[in-house]
């Protein structure tokens, strides 16, 4: 499966970003770490784009029919920009701190209760049909890369309108 964008962007942007992969340990290739940052991209955002995939056999998330950003209709052919940036942000932060997009957790290992002192702290729970507790990394800046593409939470869709109060104003 192909990340999103290429080697040649990716290292253009790298360049451009004033970015270098490390050298100890040395990285994956370009590829695969595309690969990698594209994973996390579809994984963490994939169901809160807007629009829907072109084709529901395609591999990723985009491209994408019927999303408008900014008032604009996207075409159905292009992967955005930032969608290709926010993927090689994600690709860096693989290179520079392996395996930091992939999070595994365990119910076992999650703190419920914590006591210090007079302050007690209450984390995490595992859920009760005993599924593990993990937390997705968020990087921040990617974050903010793909906010114009998202759909907003707090909005109910009926078709092509949304009803009720907004804080994604």
């Amino acid at each position: 499966m192909a990340g999103y964008g290429d080697d040649a962007g990716f290292t253009a942007w790298l360049s451009d970003n004033g970015y270098s992969l490390p050298t100890d340990p040395v990285p994956p290739s370009a590829a695969v770490l595309r690969n990698r940052g594209s994973n996390y991209i579809d994984a963490v955002y994939g169901s809160r784009f807007l629009g829907s995939v072109v084709d529901a056999a395609q591999e990723r998330q985009w491209p994408r029919e019927g999303a408008i950003v900014n008032g604009k209709l996207l075409p159905s052919n292009v992967v955005p920009a930032a969608v290709i940036n926010a993927s090689y942000q994600a690709a860096y932060q693989e290179a520079v701190s392996p395996g930091s997009l992939s999070v595994v957790g365990s119910a076992s290992s999650a703190v419920k209760r914590e006591k210090v002192g007079p302050l007690e702290v209450e984390y995490a729970t595992a859920e009760s049909d005993g599924t593990a507790f993990a937390i997705t990394p968020l990087i921040s800046i990617v974050d903010g890369m793909l906010a114009p593409y998202l759909r907003c939470e707090d909005l109910v869709y009926l078709g092509i309108l949304s009803i009720g109060g907004s804080r994604c104003e």
